[in-house]
């Protein structure tokens, strides 16, 4: 065990985990409470608009997503705040135009010969130093701007008219929600990869709500149980040579069905 730890590509992959974690367990709390999963997945693939873009400018690949990322959640939060009945389809021409335009940025890439499954699926494994730094400044970001907008964020989560007739800034905190989501989208790309990032940002929060009706707690435990998965799932990749954001939502999918039946066996008894 301890030469598999020794080595820095495992090194990497446990500290993306534990910075995924973190950004998954907050953001992905307020995307379940505020049920906007499908904005979510909206995002997640209009990121890859982002890979394609890096890849056909010679960039990183995670500052030049973000950058685009942020940007198409800035412009699907605008378009759907207060239009409930037309944020489904903006949601999915964003979801749409994101992918196609990475993929054709992709095929139009001088020599590119990059895996697109590790893109698709995660390959924690495989983070490079430099993207643990821009990681942990995103974290970084993200636990302030919650810390400091937290009681706003409560009361926006569950009573927005309410929050509104306060004096809450609803919409910039709506927008600055989806930006965030942007963000830990981008990074748990690194874990789970465009396709499984929707399953890291939901699991987690989603057991945590079977033990608590707070939301700070729900953060803690979302991001303890994200922080479990990852690390069993990433045992379980490399131990069985298997693919690593497969992996880890395997774990999260068995972890989440094994807590609500203690938790059904409980109620009953």
């Amino acid at each position: 065990m301890n030469s598999v730890l020794s080595m820095e590509f495992m090194q990497n992959a446990l500290m993306a985990g534990v910075l995924a974690s973190l950004a998954c367990g907050i953001i992905g709390s307020l995307v379940v409470v505020n049920r906007q999963v499908f904005m979510a997945g909206g995002v997640a693939h209009t990121a890859y608009g982002g890979v394609g873009l890096a890849f056909f400018l010679g960039l990183p690949v995670l500052p030049c997503a973000v950058g685009f990322t942020v940007l198409a959640a800035l412009i699907m939060a605008l378009a759907s705040f207060g239009r409930s009945e037309r944020s489904d389809g903006i949601i999915g021409i964003m979801w749409a135009a994101g992918m196609a335009f990475g993929i054709i940025l992709l095929d139009l890439t001088p020599g590119y010969n990059v895996d697109l499954m590790s893109y698709l699926f995660g390959s924690l494994l495989a983070v490079p130093a430099s993207d643990i730094w821009i990681m942990l400044l995103l974290d970084v970001f993200i636990l302030a701007v919650v810390l400091f907008w937290y009681k706003d964020f409560l009361s926006l989560s569950f009573d927005m008219e309410f929050a509104r007739s306060t004096g809450v800034p609803v919409r910039m905190l709506y927008v600055l929600m989806q930006v965030m989501t942007a963000v830990t989208v981008v990074m748990v790309i690194q874990v789970a990869g465009l396709i499984l990032v929707i399953a890291l940002l939901t699991i987690p929060p989603m057991l945590a709500e079977l033990f608590t009706n707070s939301l700070w707690k729900t953060m803690v435990l979302a991001t303890l149980a994200s922080l479990f998965f990852c690390l069993c799932g990433l045992a379980v990749s490399y131990h069985l040579d298997l693919t690593s954001g497969a992996s880890i939502i395997a774990v999260a999918t068995t972890g989440y069905v094994v807590a609500w039946g203690c938790k059904t066996l409980w109620r009953r008894t």
